[in-house]
């Protein structure tokens, strides 16, 4: 009701010849203040619309912020979507394809100028993605990197493997479920950068400060990156053979291929950051002689499934299997009897999150028979929509990734009971379907039995349930902690704002002494 009044009341003021700019601020302001009263903030957009409809700007004599203002209505969305299942699955080459420049810029040219750009709001890093898209659809790909970087540090890995919460705020993804392609253009926008020499090393004044980084994955190395600039000699341990985390040892090659971060690696170290590898560093026995320490080791303990039988041969984490592949397509070898490999084999994964679909995809490219997948809790809706968490909140939905759709059965409400095996090694795995009711007395819901026993059958089984949040002693004041060590497991892109904000406290610290 609201639309059809604004929109004539626009319509008729237009064909009068008295739609002046003066008139039409006001049927907006007017309409806004309807939408305030009724506090339906849906209509916002229906705004837009109408100033665009009705008022006829001229994209080319009047001065706007964004570059093409009906871009949104006129260009649909645009994946650049997945290779072929029968190509990707015979290697662990990066599965997403990329635009040509052209539909790339057509794509970055929907970013709608938003009065409220609700996409800077649900980035943790606050990413200024109508800036940047603007500067994409204009061709200016240095300014788009630089506006970019200035609060993203890595986007060549957020562009890959962030679920984009900026998109699921989007304005367009209220109206239509087609937001703007804001991770994909991020991606786009870094490798550009990159082809173009764009980024280069720079050189930062000395302070005279020393900073310890515990742990080299994504938020130990926002850290580091940032203190670097500032002018702190930074020296980064990590307890692995190489840096990165889950970023290099969790997340399978063929999501994100490790030359992307040894490219970023080597531009660190030539900036200055000290890295040493095969380094484990226990928080009671700090490295000394530094002005802080910032530790980053992320979650390093997995959710484990106490059932009987756990101990059979064929049972194993999920990141036993994802980092040791990761390590082979490094180059280095493992004996036929420590090798965790799917080849041959029927597959049940346990846990219905990203880590469980790596295990799938991973699974499939080891050759293996069958995957099946199973979940504690509910299946979450289908859809666009959550009714339990609206927009601009991102919707927990039914996820299917490039890993599902090269072959998956998928179940919800499955409880694990037992792992079934024949001479020390796992044939099959005991499950029953359970259903939850709300608990009386409120918090976690309660478990109901809701069918019989059934056995699924397999020969190997990962655990993908999750990680524990760790556990830390009291630090003395120049010990700071970030990530994933410090909110529990969650996403690269909140582990790199945790980082970011944890090399401002250092900073600040070291200053408060002075």
């Amino acid at each position: 009701m609201l639309y059809c009044d604004a929109a004539t009341f626009c319509r008729r003021r237009n064909d009068a010849g008295i739609m002046t700019d003066e008139t039409g601020r006001r049927c907006a302001q007017e309409s806004i203040d309807i939408i305030i009263m009724k506090n339906n903030y849906n209509y916002l957009f229906i705004i837009k619309i109408i100033l665009i409809t009705y008022l006829k700007i001229d994209n080319h004599t009047q001065k706007q912020t964004m570059g093409k203002l009906k871009a949104f209505m006129e260009v649909p969305r645009l994946e650049a979507g997945y290779r072929p299942i029968h190509d990707r699955i015979q290697d662990f080459g990066e599965v997403e394809q990329t635009l040509n420049t052209h539909d790339r810029k057509m794509q970055a040219s929907r970013c709608m100028d938003c009065g409220v750009p609700f996409c800077h709001w649900a980035c943790p890093l606050g990413n200024k993605a109508p800036e940047w898209n603007d500067a994409l659809y204009k061709g200016d790909w240095e300014l788009a990197y630089r506006l970019l970087n200035a609060t993203n540090d890595f986007p060549e890995f957020t562009g890959r493997i962030c679920p984009a919460l900026c998109e699921k705020a989007c304005v367009l993804n209220l109206t239509d479920h087609a937001p703007v392609t804001n991770r994909e253009d991020e991606a786009a926008i870094t490798e550009a950068a990159w082809r173009e020499n764009y980024i280069k090393p720079q050189t930062y004044e000395r302070n005279g400060k020393t900073v310890a980084v515990i742990g080299a994955g994504p938020a130990g190395l926002v850290a580091a990156n940032r203190l670097n600039k500032m002018g702190y000699s930074v020296t980064v341990f990590e307890k692995n053979e190489a840096a990165g985390g889950l970023l290099r040892y969790g997340i399978p090659n063929f999501k994100l291929n490790k030359t992307v971060i040894d490219r970023r690696l080597a531009l660190l170290k030539e900036e200055g950051i000290v890295f040493k590898y095969n380094t484990p560093i226990e928080e009671n026995a700090l490295p000394e002689g530094f002005d802080a320490y910032v530790i980053s080791t992320g979650t390093p303990v997995a959710r484990d499934l106490k059932a009987p039988g756990r101990e059979l041969k064929g049972v194993h984490f999920a990141l036993e299997l994802l980092s040791q592949q990761n390590r082979v397509l490094a180059g280095m070898e493992f004996s036929k009897e420590d090798r965790v490999t799917a080849k041959g084999k029927d597959v049940l994964v346990i846990g219905g999150g990203d880590t469980g679909s790596d295990c799938i995809g991973t699974s499939h490219r080891q050759g293996c028979k069958s995957v099946t997948q199973i979940e504690i809790m509910p299946k979450p809706v289908e859809g666009p929509d959550d009714p339990n968490n609206p927009w601009p909140n991102y919707p927990r939905v039914l996820k299917t990734t490039s890993s599902h759709e090269e072959g998956c059965t998928r179940r919800w409400n499955i409880n694990t009971l037992e792992f079934i095996g024949k001479n020390g090694r796992l044939t099959g795995v005991k499950v029953q379907p359970i259903d939850w009711k709300p608990n009386p007395e409120g918090g976690r819901p309660i478990m109901i039995e809701a069918g019989e026993p059934e056995i699924i059958k397999c020969e190997i089984c990962f655990l993908a349930m999750g990680f524990l949040k760790p556990q830390h002693a009291e630090q003395p004041s120049n010990v700071f902690i970030c990530g994933d060590a410090q909110n529990g497991a969650s996403l690269v892109v909140r582990a790199m704002a945790s980082g970011r904000d944890a090399a401002k406290k250092v900073d600040a610290y070291i200053k408060s002494l002075a």
